[in-house]
């Protein structure tokens, strides 16, 4: 069974950025027809709990772990205003009151993973109290608005073409290898050291990585990888693209030993070799499929000679070539690592993803088989 185009994960992936805000305005809709349909007053601050509460929430694993946080920070919050307003009036009840619960809630929540309820303690509780005119009802009214536009922000975001970071993280990771593959490659063709490409390829695997980190506790939360499986493949990956930049510096650092590298029959096919392997992986990343890519072993042995008698027109032995080879068996090394790291995945692979993938193929075969009979 193929899946519909908007349950495909790639579709939700690529175009991420248009359906949160879909997403967004969707929310928005809901909350105000709800608040239309049912005359609820002071309305206002459901919109604008809505909107608080869909702008940072782009994937099922921050809903899960942000949107608990909301609602804790939320009821607590609203609970605390509503208090405060209940006890007899006082001058400077209300303003002082807030400003010691807002402090002890974010002494509390200095530094953790749960400073967000901290902050939506805060800001359903100035919410609640507004002026300070004690009015009761307006404060049950005000609390009521919060709840309400944080659950419509939370369910529309898990029910409406949902994104799950445990696919964010599979196809940047595609991503990272697809991009590592092109530079091990490039380098080995190039007739100048790093270009303007070369670089941007370098900043946007860096900067992919980043966004990696930046998921862990979501994916964590979706129950499908565990944060030290997430930090050890993030790790290799940082690692390998570490190697891959100090193999461009180590190839250019100076002609003779380049000329030197460039004598070692048989390396630039080993290089190929390794840049294909890493394709591969990365096709069997982001298609779901399991992980059953093959690194062969980078042997130096071979071009040892070579390497160790090498001397600059000087006569000074040169260390260049040495740290190149052993640069290219370290990045192999790193790539075997990752493949026994994600074949011990059992929950990595994806039969959605298998399905949707299928899908493509067959359309893709289908447009060459018409081709190929107007054509003929």
């Amino acid at each position: 069974m193929n899946l519909p185009p908007l349950r495909d994960p790639f579709f939700t992936y690529r175009f991420r950025r248009r359906l949160h805000v879909l997403r967004v305005l969707l929310a928005l809709a809901l909350t105000f027809l709800i608040i239309r349909l049912f005359e609820i007053p002071h309305s206002s601050w459901a919109l604008v709990s809505t909107i608080m509460v869909m702008g940072n929430l782009p994937h099922i694993g921050g809903v899960l772990d942000k949107g608990r946080q909301r609602l804790l920070g939320t009821a607590l919050g609203a609970g605390s205003g509503l208090l405060l307003l209940l006890l007899p009036p006082t001058p400077l009840l209300l303003p002082l009151g807030g400003l010691t619960a807002i402090g002890v809630a974010t002494w509390w929540t200095f530094g953790n993973r749960h400073g967000y309820s901290g902050l939506m303690f805060a800001i359903s509780l100035l919410l609640v109290i507004g002026d300070g005119s004690h009015d009761l009802g307006v404060g049950l009214w005000r609390a009521f608005d919060v709840l309400l536009g944080t659950l419509v922000g939370i369910l529309v975001t898990v029910l409406v073409l949902p994104q799950k970071a445990t696919d964010m993280m599979r196809f940047m990771l595609a991503e990272n290898l697809e991009r590592m593959a092109r530079l091990f490659h490039a380098h080995t063709t190039a007739s100048a050291a790093v270009d303007i490409d070369t670089r941007a390829l370098l900043k946007a695997t860096s900067s992919a990585l980043v966004k990696q980190r930046g998921l862990v506790d979501a994916i964590h939360r979706e129950r499908r990888l565990r944060r030290d499986e997430l930090d050890d493949i993030i790790s290799l990956q940082r690692r390998m693209l570490s190697t891959i930049e100090l193999l461009l510096e180590t190839h250019w650092t100076t002609r003779a030993g380049h000329d030197q590298i460039e004598a070692m029959t048989g390396l630039r096919g080993e290089q190929h070799r390794l840049a294909r392997e890493l394709d591969t992986l990365a096709t069997q990343v982001r298609t779901g499929q399991p992980i059953t890519a093959e690194v062969a072993f980078f042997d130096l042995q071979r071009y040892a000679r070579l390497a160790t008698s090498a001397v600059s027109d000087e006569g000074r032995m040169l260390f260049s070539p040495s740290g190149y080879l052993w640069l290219n068996r370290e990045l192999a090394r790193l790539a075997r690592e990752l493949v026994e790291r994600l074949g011990g995945l059992d929950r990595l692979p994806s039969r959605r993803l298998r399905r949707a993938s299928g899908r493509k193929w067959a359309r893709r075969h289908t447009a060459r088989s018409d081709e190929g009979a107007r054509d003929a």
